[in-house]
């Protein structure tokens, strides 16, 4: 009884098999043609370059890339002829030595990839391919996916659109495009808004490196941009190339790192100072001591290290400081301030001394190569450099500096913030890092005159900015959103670099191993050359200074000249007018919150506590007089001298 319904369903089968082994003819011719077809636009695309060609068109610069585009064209039709001809080679020979199953099974596999690629399931005949996977392979390949992904970033408007400058291409492990943005548009939007591309690109903002081009061929609105195959700061740590070094001149910029293309940062010394700032064991020491080997490695230098942590970190570099001190306690902050008191009267004689030099040696009253060398100048390029500042700058023990009270963290603060603003001309270079960033820590005094800045890993923006300068988190920067596993990376704004606001550097790996070789390699340069002297000679002797003159070099402009009794933010101002402030009638409100660091709206409040209101007067420039808010040095001037006078009251109290 179930014979019958069995043999209807193997008829069934049958008919079907029999039906289909019929159309396949059909159906394969077809999907070959249409594979060929597609194949042959596909070529026709890429041998006329036509994205780049439709990109340029958008942008209505085909004119001018028409060169670029025509040697690209010339160069693809002769990879097409070189493909083809190796190809023709290879089953000519094929044939010869294996007969004709060479060319059957070469037109078989032919055959079978059409058909695949002509398949009615994709579509009809000279659709536009879909490139599937991470789209930052995509958009290397179709300059359109680049420009949608802008849009979607909101970098540029809906209808708007990029010109492509350089079309993408391989740069070491990742790939790099130059583009110009619209009119309208700034390259720092697209600097912060960085993580918006990534997303956009679908890669993690620790791939995508973005800069705006400067100098020749470059503008507001260009922009660089390259992503990394991976993470560029994973893997080991890349040890620093100073080990290697016999001995180093310190006015030549030091190995620091690397940027995320591979490229080497260096870091220099001379003519700046340096301020690191990190959370703990992100690497702030070992970033801090390659700063130092500079000045190790070379025997002409001279090295003040006061490390407020102690432990073995910078024990090595006894052997070749001048002067030294390790610890905590007051005994260490008395001698940190005794020994910066004596170097701010040795930068007073060194500037007395070069007002006396004939013009030839001393041209523009700054140290020089030849000076720093010659034992007769006694001039040496000499680095302090203090590991947890924030130990002495907190120490809160009183101290009574020309007539006036004060702490002794004030105190050391001051001395600090001399050295860094009038140091670096007399070959004095201030190397600091804390893993405490914030504004109670170190005054905005002592920060506006810091001119590089390196911060590792930070908890929030406003340490991130403390450290690298106001609002540069707005701007794209900000070290709280480096990643903790990122141990030795932090953003770099380096001095004297009009081309760079700032740049994430992995720093050079140097464990105590390596900072033990250069230290000792270092003493053997100055045993050799006659230099070692101070602590590492065994001599800890301060000469006598005159403290009252040292007071009166850090004028404040109070009755007796200590600036650290005035009340911020009118300390910073005065120390940043310096003797202007009695030779100028006004100062823009701009100028004080670029060079201070500071909050316009908190700025202004705190200024008006003190008695100084803000007012509109005209200003010369460039473009004419133009009106600006600002403050009459007579206010502040006036304000000066009511808190001397408050503070003066409360002492007799």
């Amino acid at each position: 009884m179930f014979g019958e319904p069995v043999g209807r369903g193997v008829r069934d089968v049958a008919r079907d098999v029999l039906g289909w082994l019929v159309r396949v003819p059909r159906r394969l011719v077809w999907a070959v043609g249409r594979g060929a077809v597609v194949v042959v636009r596909v070529w026709r695309r890429w041998v006329r370059v036509q994205d780049y060609r439709v990109a340029a068109e958008q942008s209505e610069k085909l004119a001018d890339k028409f060169v670029e585009i025509r040697e690209l064209t010339l160069f693809r039709w002769k990879v097409t002829a070189a493909v083809v001809g190796f190809v023709g080679v290879v089953l000519t020979v094929g044939h010869l030595v294996y007969g004709s199953v060479v060319l059957w099974g070469a037109g078989g596999v032919g055959v079978a990839v059409l058909a695949v690629v002509g398949r009615c399931e994709d579509g009809p005949a000279g659709r536009r391919a879909v490139l599937g996977g991470p789209r930052v392979l995509t958009w290397t390949m179709d300059a359109q996916v680049l420009v949608d992904a802008f849009r979607d970033a909101k970098l540029i408007g809906r209808d708007e659109t990029l010109r492509v400058v350089e079309r993408a291409r391989r740069v070491g492990a990742g790939w790099a495009a130059t583009v110009d943005l619209p009119a309208t548009r700034k390259a720092a939007d697209v600097i912060r808004g960085r993580d918006a591309l990534a997303s956009a690109l679908a890669v993690d903002e620790v791939q995508l490196t973005v800069e705006r081009v400067r100098g020749r061929g470059g503008h507001a609105g260009r922009v660089f941009f390259w992503v990394a195959d991976e993470d560029p700061y994973a893997g080991p740590p890349l040890r620093t190339p100073l080990v290697e070094v016999e001995r180093w001149d310190v006015w030549r910029a030091v190995p620091f790192g690397v940027d995320a293309r591979g490229r080497r940062v260096e870091l220099p010394l001379v003519w700046t100072s340096l301020l690191v700032g990190a959370i703990p064991r992100q690497g702030k020491t070992f970033a801090t001591r390659l700063a130092a080997a500079g000045l190790v490695l070379d025997p002409h230098a001279r090295l003040y290290v006061f490390d407020g942590k102690g432990g073995k970190d910078w024990t090595a570099v006894e052997q070749v400081a001048y002067r030294f001190v390790c610890g905590d306690g007051r005994e260490h902050a008395e001698a940190v301030r005794d020994h910066l008191v004596g170097l701010v009267a040795e930068v007073q004689d060194r500037y007395a001394r070069m007002a006396t030099v004939d013009d030839s040696v001393c041209p523009e009253s700054k140290i020089t190569p030849a000076m720093s060398r010659d034992v007769a100048f006694g001039m040496p390029v000499t680095g302090v450099v203090i590991d947890e500042v924030q130990v002495f700058l907190e120490n809160t023990t009183p101290q009574l500096i020309g007539g006036r009270r004060a702490t002794l963290g004030e105190y050391v603060a001051d001395l600090l913030t001399y050295l860094a603003r009038k140091g670096p001309a007399a070959g004095v270079v201030v190397v600091l890092a804390t893993q405490r960033p914030d504004a109670g820590t170190i005054p905005s005094r002592l920060r506006a005159v810091l001119g590089s800045r390196f911060a590792l890993r930070v908890m929030d923006w406003r340490d991130s900015n403390i450290v690298l300068g106001d609002q540069m988190n707005t701007r794209g920067y900000d070290a709280s959103t480096l990643l903790p596993g990122h141990k030795g990376v932090g953003i770099l704004r380096p001095d004297g670099e009009a081309d760079v606001v700032a740049m994430t550097v992995r720093t050079h790996y140097m464990p105590n191993a390596d900072w033990q070789t250069i230290c000792a390699r270092g003493r053997l340069l100055r045993e050799a050359a006659g230099t070692l002297a101070g602590h590492a000679a065994g001599d800890d002797v301060v000469g006598s200074v005159d403290a009252q003159s040292v007071a009166r070099v850090l004028d404040g402009g109070t009755a007796d000249g200590w600036v650290v009794q005035l009340p911020e933010p009118l300390a910073s101002v005065v120390h940043h007018l310096g003797a202007e402030l009695h030779e100028r009638e006004f100062v823009p409100t701009a100028e004080l919150v670029t060079a201070l660091e500071v909050e316009v709206g908190a700025f202004a409040r705190e200024m008006g506590e003190l008695g100084c209101s803000p007012l509109r007067r005209y200003v010369a420039g460039e473009d004419g007089a133009r009106r600006v808010r600002g403050y009459l040095t007579a206010d502040i001037r006036t304000a000066v001298g009511r808190a001397g006078a408050e503070i003066g009251s409360g002492h007799r109290d």
